[in-house]
Parts: structure tokens; sequence; C-alpha cells
């Protein structure tokens, strides 16, 4: 199942999906092993008690006891509050599990064309994926699905990701740069590379991805851990309170049962939230799978929802990582036409990713093809020395490249001293105070155009960090370029705040700086220079199509690649904190309500003044305590889709949210078991089961 699936099917929708119900249900009786519900105490107690009524029902039935019926049906209800419980925790595991069961087959029949020489890529062995080692070179063609992580050192393809991001537009992957990292299970879509394996069996993305889908290695957070304390505690309370009953009846004159008394008790303990805690904490991180972001830990995801500030890397997370032609700007005297065909010839042989743009800003601006322009031509490719590329075709000798280079070539060409246009110079000024790369175009002694390149900022990038800042978050991009380019691309994109010509220890020093004054910092990055802030942050953010040092240190990995991925992973954050607390609030306020059925229904007999107390008019002490019972245990499976998809986020203050919460959720508790009890009994009366 991809992604882009998970993403559409909502969490109501997840439990009448067979695929996942089926399982679940057998999965609800296999977690009935006490030694799996220990992990949840309340659940555990629980069972463990209903396990007692059990075999107290059997003694009675052996011995021809009384009200063998009423006993039944408690304990019937008894077992299937907890395996509803069970079952919830199921259906929020099976989700992940699906998806997992989709990547291990992509990585199980994959077969891979492994290198037998380095030096000769037509040289090849046909083997499945999951026997290569790190250091394998394997060839990848156009149809071929890539068998593992690794880094491409020869070629350029384009890509598509939907298998692992769910997104349907290709991505182009090349040698060398920050582009060059692919991921097993991703298909090539067009030409030819060579991949070098960077991962073992076992360890590679996708291994790692289907673990943490499955839940494997979900943690509880800090808020989780504490809350669990509460429920033990309040529980531990209860068994107390429940102990003592049996000394007071017995001074009244009467006896209650063991089985009324621990129908007591389950109505006593939060059971609701004991139920759905471990639910609701799985599908916090299956709702940021959906999102195509893969967390490393529960505990990332609980501190995304209190985070302060953004610090993002500007180079492949902010902007696209390669300077890109913008625009062409001839001198007077040139037409655009001319310095666009120019510019087209001199870039035909520059396989760099900027003569790639000036290529493709060419042909998609002035309708000019590259067959047009490769006529009798001899090409001159870039190289580092002389930093210039061109094309020789008759008596044309056009260059382009870096402004001085190009200079000194028209001078050499002309053969005399070079008089530079005021144009060409005000046009090279420009596009350097605008953070901008100035590059020249000549043709011989002549001097055409300027090239714009740029660092190109994603799209909508500008908008979401204005999201972002409604949410209270500072975003601060850190960059190692000088600081009126860095100044230009901050103005651009929005950002709040930038940090010009930052070296690594500088990004790990502002991080710090700021977590010793209280905030939590989430960080963005895809190069191995971002390695060190991204594992110092509270929620860090690589990038899918940087390296792997990055995707290693951070605590998330974004597989869309998309720096402004933040606003969901905060919303999810707090979504899943406003969950948590919405059905604690929710759970408390439930138990209120049942103690007006429960407790006069066991004492009335002994104390006939607390009569006044059943406020819902139960037929009967045994109807009462049945359908206390039975409310119980449906309300857990009713909350399980609020529990699988959160409650909504809204960037509200923590008092208007408490405020919130009491009204909703506390009255809601409140209010829901006086109407569902009475509907029970008014049932239970009716079919004479009590």
């Amino acid at each position: 199942m991809e992604t882009s699936k998970l993403r559409k099917r909502s969490a109501a929708n997840t439990l009448f999906d067979p695929k996942i119900v089926v399982p679940a249900i057998g999965q609800a009786f296999l977690k009935l092993d006490p030694r799996t519900l220990a992990r949840n105490p309340v659940m555990f107690v629980l069972e463990m008690v209903t396990v007692l009524t059990t075999i107290l029902l059997v003694r009675d039935i052996a011995m021809g006891g009384q009200n063998i019926l009423f006993e039944a049906q408690i304990v019937i209800w008894l077992w299937f509050t907890v395996l509803f419980a069970n079952f919830a925790e199921a259906v929020a595991e099976g989700r992940g599990r699906a998806q997992a069961d989709t990547l291990r087959k992509t990585r199980t029949q994959t077969r891979a064309k492994r290198l037998l020489a380095a030096d000769n890529p037509e040289l090849f062995e046909g083997i499945m994926a999951e026997e290569l080692e790190a250091g394998d070179l394997v060839v990848c063609e156009a149809g071929d699905i890539i068998p593992g992580d690794g880094e491409i050192v020869e070629g350029i393809a384009s890509v598509n990701e939907a298998a692992v991001t769910g997104e349907s537009a290709p991505v182009i992957r090349e040698s060398g740069g920050d582009r060059s990292a692919v991921t097993g299970g991703t298909t090539v879509l067009s030409d030819r590379i060579v991949v070098r394996i960077t991962s073992s069996p076992g360890t590679s993305f996708l291994d790692r991805m289907i673990k943490l889908v499955e839940g494997a290695e979900r943690q509880k957070t800090p808020n989780e851990i504490a809350l669990t304390i509460l429920l033990v505690g309040l529980t531990i309370i209860f068994v107390f309170a429940t102990a003592t009953i049996p000394s007071y009846a017995a001074y009244a004159g009467g006896a209650i049962s063991i089985v009324v008394l621990v129908a007591l008790f389950v109505t006593l303990i939060p059971t609701t939230i004991g139920a759905l805690l471990s639910a609701i904490g799985i599908a916090g991180m299956d709702r940021l799978v959906r999102f195509n972001v893969l967390a490393m830990s529960g505990r990332a995801v609980e501190a995304a929802g209190d985070v302060d500030t953004l610090l993002l890397d500007k180079t492949g997370t902010v902007t696209f990582g390669n300077r890109l032609a913008t625009e062409i700007i001839p001198v007077p005297g040139v037409s655009e036409r001319e310095a666009a065909e120019a510019a087209l010839l001199a870039s035909v042989a520059d396989e760099t990713a900027e003569g790639r743009s000036i290529v493709s800003l060419v042909q998609e601006k002035y309708s000019v093809t590259r067959e047009d322009a490769t006529s009798n031509a001899r090409f001159i490719e870039f190289s580092a020395n002389t930093r210039l590329s061109g094309v020789d075709t008759g008596e044309r000798m056009l260059r382009k490249g870096a402004i001085d280079s190009v200079l000194k070539f028209a001078s050499q060409a002309g053969g005399q001293n070079l008089v530079e246009p005021p144009a060409f110079r005000a046009a090279v000024d420009k596009i350097a105070r605008a953070g901008g790369t100035p590059l020249g175009l000549a043709d011989g002694g002549r001097l055409l155009a300027v090239i714009h390149l740029k660092d190109v900022v994603k799209a909508d990038v500008k908008e979401r960090f204005a999201e972002l800042r409604r949410m209270g978050i500072k975003t601060v991009m850190i960059t190692g370029d000088n600081p009126i380019t860095a100044a230009a691309i901050a103005s651009e994109a929005g950002v709040d705040d930038f940090i010009a010509e930052a070296t690594p220890e500088d990004k790990l020093r502002y991080i710090r700086d700021e977590q010793s004054h209280g905030r939590l910092i989430a960080m963005c990055g895809d190069g191995t220079n971002d390695a060190p802030a991204l594992a110092q942050a509270d929620v860090g953010v690589a990038m899918q199509s940087g390296t792997q040092a990055a995707r290693e240190a951070g605590n998330m990995v974004d597989l869309d690649s998309n720096p402004t991925k933040l606003i969901e992973i905060v919303e999810i954050g707090k979504q899943l904190l406003m969950t948590r607390g919405a059905l604690t609030t929710f759970s408390i306020a439930n138990d209120v309500a049942k103690y007006f059925a429960i407790i006069p229904a066991i004492f009335l007999a002994f104390y006939p003044q607390l009569g006044v107390l059943n406020i819902m008019h139960l037929a009967t002490p045994q109807s009462a305590i049945l359908s206390a019972i039975i409310f119980n245990a449906l309300i857990i499976i009713a909350l399980i889709p609020l529990a699988l998809k959160g409650v909504a986020y809204r960037p509200i203050g923590a008092g208007a949210l408490l405020r919130r919460n009491l009204f909703v959720y506390g009255l809601g508790g409140l209010a829901l078991p006086f109407i569902g009890i009475k509907v029970i009994d008014m049932l239970v009366t009716a079919l004479q089961l009590a």
C-alpha cells in the first residue's frame, strides 16, 4: 500500500477495512498474553481481575450457585473490555503493518545488476537485491527498481520516488553534489546510472522504514510515561478503596460478592484512557507516515508539538540546491534572441547543473531547440581550470563562464585591450547585489550578455513560513554564503532571521544557546555538514534527498524533502498532545458519571438512603451494575476512531485549549454515560438479562 493511498484513508474507514480489521481481531487475542499486557498496567490489572471472576464463575457453576446468568454476563463483558482495548492497539499497528508488507515485498522481489568490473559498465551479473553488500556497484536503467540505498557515481537519471514518498512527480538524481543519494525501492524512469550501494542487508532505509511503520521501535514519550504513572496511581488507590468495602458491608449486616466488587473496581479505574493510551501514541507516528515523514521515536513527535524555533539549512532545504539560470541580460546592440541562441550554443556541452539550466531556460522562453543549435559545431566542455565552456562553429567562438574568465577570453580573442561596456558591468553588479551569480557570455572579442544564476527558492515557502510565524514558530535560515547573498535569499523566502557564513560549529552553537534558554529547536537539513545540528536539535528533520549522514543524524526523515513540512509535523505533535488530554478529560468525567450508576446499586440494600443518588432511575441493582459494565466496554470501541484520527488541531493558547477540553470532552464525558447507561438498562430490563 503506497503512502499516497494511506494519506487519503480516514481513521474511520480503517475500522471497516477487512485487511486491517480481520488481522486486528486475531492480534487482540494474542495480546492477552500477560507479558504483553504488562506494558499497560491498567489493562494488565483488568485482565487479572477478569481471570479471577472467570475462575469464580466456573466454581459457582460447578457448585450450583445462584445468579449464574448475572455473573456470566459480567465476565463476558469484562473480557470484551480487555479485548476491545487490545483491538484498538492492533488496529493502530495494523495500518503501519499493511504498508510495511508492501515495502517488504518490494525489497524481497527486486533484482539487481551488479557490476563485475568497475571499469566495464557493460559487464554485470543479475542477483537478488538482498544479496548486495555495501560498496557494490550496480547498474540501473530505465524501468529498473533501484535495489538499495546508495550514491550515484556515474550518470544522471529521472527517478520516480512514489513508492517511498507517495508523490508521482519524478525527481532528477545525478552524480556529485547533494542530489546523488538514491533510495532502494524507487524506480529509474530514464537514462542510465551507476550506483554504489551504501547500506548492508537489513540496514537500508527501506528496512528501517519497515521497522518504523510497524511500530517495533516505538518507545513511550515522557508525557505518556507520566500519564501511565498517574493511571497506575489511580488504579492502586481504587484497589485499596474496593478492598475496604466488604468491611463496611459486614458492619451493615450484609455481604457483597467478589464479582460485584470487581464490577465496581472496573468502573472506578480509568479503563477508557488506559485502553486507548497505546493506540493514541502509535496513531500519532502513523499520521506522520501518511504525511511522508518517518519519525524515529515518539519523543520527537511529542517534542514537535512544543517547538519554538525552526533552523533551516539554505542549500537543498530552502532552495533547490543548484544555481539555476533565471535571466539573460543582453548588452546594448544585442537582441534577446541573439543572446539566447548564443547562450544555448555555449551551454550544450556543459553537463553541470548550471549549464543544463541555461539550456532549459532558452528552450522554454525562446523555443530554440537543441538540434537547431548543434549542427557543424565543435564543443568546448566546461573545465575547472578555465572556468569556461562553449562551442566553435564556423568563424564564431562562443564562450560562457565566470566574469573574469570571459573578459580574459574576449580580450585575447579580440587581439587588443577589451573595452567593457558599462551596461555589462552594471548587469554584473546588479546580479551580485541580489545575491545571484553572474556568468559572462562572449562571441570572440565581443561581449554579448550576462546570465543570471541564482539559488531558486522552493515554491510556496514564503507562504508556508508565514503560517509557521502565525503558529508562534520563529524561522532562521543558516548558510555558508556571504551576508549579501544570504540576505537576498532570506528576504525572498520570508524567514524571520538568517545566519551567514556559518560553519557546522556555528549551527551547533546556535542550537545549544537557544536550548539553554529553555527553547525547543527543530532543525531541517540535508547535508553532511548539517549532521551535528540535526543530532543536537530536539526535532531533527533530515531531507530524504540529502546525504546518508544527515538522515542518520536526524530523528525524522521527510520523504518529500520539503522544509515547510514542519507545519504538518508540529500540527501532528500538538494533535497528539491534545488527543491524549481530551481523552483523559473524557475518561475521568466518564468515570464520575458511572459512579452514580453502580455505587447506589451496590449499597442500596444496606443504606436505603442512597436511593436518592439513583438519578437515572435504573431498574434494579443487578441491571445497574450490568449496564455500567456494558457501557464501559462499548465506550472504548466507540472512541477508537477518535484515538486513531486525533483531535482536530486549532492554533489556540493553552488556557483556551483547557477550557475547550473541559467544555467539550469534560461535559461530554459526564453526560454521555447517563444517557448510555440508561438506554442499556432499559434494554437489559426488557430482555430480562438481569
